[in-house]
């Protein structure tokens, strides 16, 4: 089983808005919790090139 861990910077009491992130077999994952069963496998590098992308492009 996949133990997801809710990012600290997840919106939401009542547990929406949530990004999830877990490892599994060398591998990252990445999902949300309104579609849990979309899932984004990551390598670590590519996780490090997403978040820099967001945070680029924040106003």
């Amino acid at each position: 089983m996949i133990q997801w861990q809710k990012s600290s910077f997840s919106g939401g009491a009542a547990g929406n808005e949530c990004v999830e992130l877990a490892h599994r077999d060398g591998t990252l994952l990445l999902r949300e919790s309104d579609e849990p069963d979309r899932i984004l496998p990551l390598s670590p590098v590519g996780l490090v090139a997403l978040l820099r992308r967001i945070r680029a492009e924040r106003p």
